[in-house]
């Protein structure tokens, strides 16, 4: 399987912890993972075991054992000296047995060479010490924990950018941390996945089977992969080796494999649905949206056709019905699409609102607490992403495979979808190729960002025309930032123009957009109205940053 990210999220500032804790893997942890994966004991424990030795063992030859080569310079000052003249490291030099002896007068015409090549060799009987903590004159020692607690820092003005990353068919979380003032992102830790990840969402909310404490707010990453389970890591633990929670049934899930359709030999082969269940899964999760005003709740879109809401706060290790109140499966199931749902997003403005977009070539909008009254439209083509218009709490934006980006007004959206179209109120041709991520941005009104597989990341500035109300989408700025195929693009939750781009050749780069002069007189009014300003960037200067790979030459490439 080739490389690739295909789902990035941005965490903002201030939130991560400072000094990330270490997993600690005890018996209390081992209960936990047993209860969580529905397994025994012991089990859990053999599992978990392996995997912690594994992940010590991860990266040793620069190191452990391997690395002596790096202190062979070091051992060279004692044990390597010519015989008959060694200096011990903590005591004085021998006697010569012949006080002539010890002016080597039969070698004087010789070129001299040190006795030995450690500091002040030329000085008998001084002692010297390998490390500082063995001199008792060295009050002050040096402590590893110490140097690696600050390597390990998070600053309260760094941003931290989580990743999905696939390499080598091994599967992995990669955390940044991204210091703008810097200009500075490097891989913090990872956390590694058991299966191909597909989307990813930030919450705050701490799960209540995650051993930390459920504090007001928290540093969490939701993942949805090719599993039917959801897994929901702690961003703010170093080695995990297992989520802070699993919302589904890994016990059951795991049993389910595709099941043919007929067996014609000059057919292609089809696979049946899956019996769908109230309570969780059967299929791969596509799309996690978490409610920020109802912080407990996270909504799923599957393969299975099915949309799931989520409560955080329940322990999902009971029972098994997720409709009745008390178990902790999923609280509410929806399944009013005929194909994969591909997308969802809760209305921030309409908190209990959903919107999701499927490969049956439908969206629609409905409220969770009375989803048969939803409304929807047909498109024309597979949904790749969806996304509400928080500027307005009745606007969204659907992207399209075929390139297409359309934006709705959900009022005008028909019950009745097939037998009454309903046109959108405007049409932006923005790939040629799938239009697979789409972003607005929370600072500037107008302001949305595109990523396609045409490998382009393009800035798209709409304007209302007040006296005949329509609307006047424009490009603003279009970039190839070097990532491949775009798969996901993000605003920063902090700075109004500092876009994220992820993509198949696995990839991060960090995008000032700010830094573009069109950018800068396209949005400098809008941002003015809403009381905030572009920083001072040097004229000329468009930055793109990233981490390059190790086979990369020079970032030109780009």
């Amino acid at each position: 399987m080739s490389s690739l990210i295909s789902s990035l999220s941005w965490v903002r500032r201030g939130v991560a912890a400072r000094h990330p804790a270490k997993y600690v893997l005890d018996d209390k942890e081992l209960e936990r993972v047993s209860a969580l994966a529905r397994i025994e004991l012991e089990d859990a424990r053999v599992e978990l075991e392996r995997a912690h030795e594994a992940a010590q063992l991860m990266g040793k030859g620069a190191e452990g054992d391997e690395a002596d080569d790096a202190g062979d310079d070091e051992e060279n000052w004692v044990d390597e000296e010519p015989e008959g003249d060694a200096m011990d490291v903590d005591g004085e030099a021998p006697k010569p047995a012949d006080d002539m002896a010890e002016y080597n007068l039969d070698k004087y015409d010789e070129e001299s060479k040190p006795l030995s090549t450690g500091p002040f060799s030329n000085i008998k009987g001084l002692t010297y010490y390998k490390d500082n903590d063995d001199d008792p004159y060295i009050t002050l020692k040096e402590d590893p924990e110490d140097d690696e607690r600050e390597e390990l820092e998070v600053l309260p003005t760094d941003n931290m950018i989580v990743t999905a990353k696939t390499e080598d068919d091994i599967s992995q979380l990669e955390i940044y941390v991204y210091d703008d003032s810097e200009e500075n992102l490097y891989c913090h830790h990872d956390l590694m996945l058991p299966n191909f990840p597909l989307c990813l969402e930030w919450l705050d909310f701490t799960p209540t089977s995650s051993t930390s404490p459920n504090t007001a707010s928290g540093n969490y990453i939701a993942v949805g992969t090719l599993d039917p389970e959801i897994e929901i890591w702690d961003l703010d633990t170093l080695e995990s080796m297992y989520p802070a929670s699993i919302l589904g049934r890994p016990d059951k899930t795991k049993a389910h494999i595709p099941t043919p359709l007929g067996t014609g030999k000059k057919k292609k082969k089809k696979t049946k649905h899956r019996n769908q269940e109230k309570a969780y899964h059967v299929d791969a999760v596509l799309d996690l949206s978490w409610n920020r005003a109802q912080r407990n709740l996270l909504a799923s879109a599957s393969a299975d056709r099915t949309v799931k809401l989520w409560d955080l706060s329940r322990d999902p290790t009971i029972g098994d019905s997720g409709e009745d109140g008390q178990s902790g499966g999923a609280i509410r199931s929806f399944d009013m699409h005929k194909d994969k749902v591909q997308a969802v997003q809760w209305n921030s403005a309409e908190p209990s609102v959903l919107l999701t977009g499927s490969y049956d070539r439908t969206v629609r909008t409905f409220d969770s607490r009375a989803p048969e009254a939803g409304v929807g439209a047909v498109l024309g083509s597979d949904v790749e992403a969806v996304r509400w218009d928080p500027w307005e709490s009745y606007g969204f934006y659907v992207s399209l495979e075929n390139g297409l980006v359309l934006n709705y007004d959900a009022r005008t959206l028909s019950a009745d979808m097939f037998n009454t179209p309903v046109q959108p109120r405007f049409t932006l041709s923005a790939h040629d190729g799938a239009a697979s991520s789409i972003d607005v941005n929370p600072h500037i009104k107008g302001c949305i960002a595109t990523g396609g597989t045409d490998k382009m990341v393009k800035v798209w500035n709409i304007t209302d025309d007040d006296a005949h109300g329509k609307r006047t989408v424009s490009l603003v700025t279009s970039r190839d930032l070097g990532v491949g195929k775009v798969f996901s693009t993000q605003f920063s939750p902090d700075d109004p123009l500092t876009l994220a781009a992820a993509g198949s050749k696995a990839k991060l780069q960090i995008w000032d957009v700010g830094a573009n002069f069109g950018a800068r007189k396209a949005f400098a009014s809008k941002l003015k109205s809403a009381g905030r300003e572009l920083k001072e960037r040097e004229e000329g200067k468009e930055r793109v940053v990233g981490v390059a790979s190790d086979d990369e030459e020079s970032d030109g490439e780009d």
